[in-house]
């Protein structure tokens, strides 16, 4: 039987691993687009960059709702989803921050600066989901 998270099973879930999540925004004819990020959190935040000429980044600077989903593909199989509002930074210092930690969790903290330096530059924007809600299940097959 399903099991429905808590915020601490949510956060731990989102933590695990270099999990990909499934981001989906609004475009301007209000249509969804839904495209792959690398994602951490700052608390209950979700933490993601994204280049500003990008339909993730267009999207985001007309309209900052969005959802973002990561799950596990394996059974008894599990899934987490955060829908709230974005906010964009494009402080190169916190930029670089976050690019070098998004980079840690995802290329390994070996790689982490040279990624950080790479994506942390003029033309990227850093995300910041204040959620509204989350929601996660456990065991959906079990």
């Amino acid at each position: 039987m399903a099991h429905t998270m808590t915020e601490a099973e949510c956060r731990e879930f989102l933590s695990a691993g270099t999990r990909t999540g499934k981001l989906a925004t609004v475009r301007a004819d209000g249509s969804p687009h839904i495209a792959p990020v690398w994602f951490v959190l700052d608390g209950g935040d979700v933490m993601f960059t994204t280049g500003a000429d990008t339909v993730k980044g267009v999207n985001l600077r007309r309209d900052g709702r969005v959802s973002l989903c990561a799950d596990d593909e394996r059974p008894p199989y599990a899934f987490v989803t955060v829908r709230g509002r974005v906010e964009l930074s494009e402080d190169l210092a916190e930029l670089r921050t976050w690019a070098t930690r998004l980079a840690a969790r995802y290329m390994g903290p070996e790689a982490a600066e040279e990624y950080g330096a790479r994506n942390g530059v003029p033309g990227e924007l850093l995300a910041r989901i204040r959620p509204d809600r989350v929601i996660g299940q456990s065991a959906v097959a079990g």
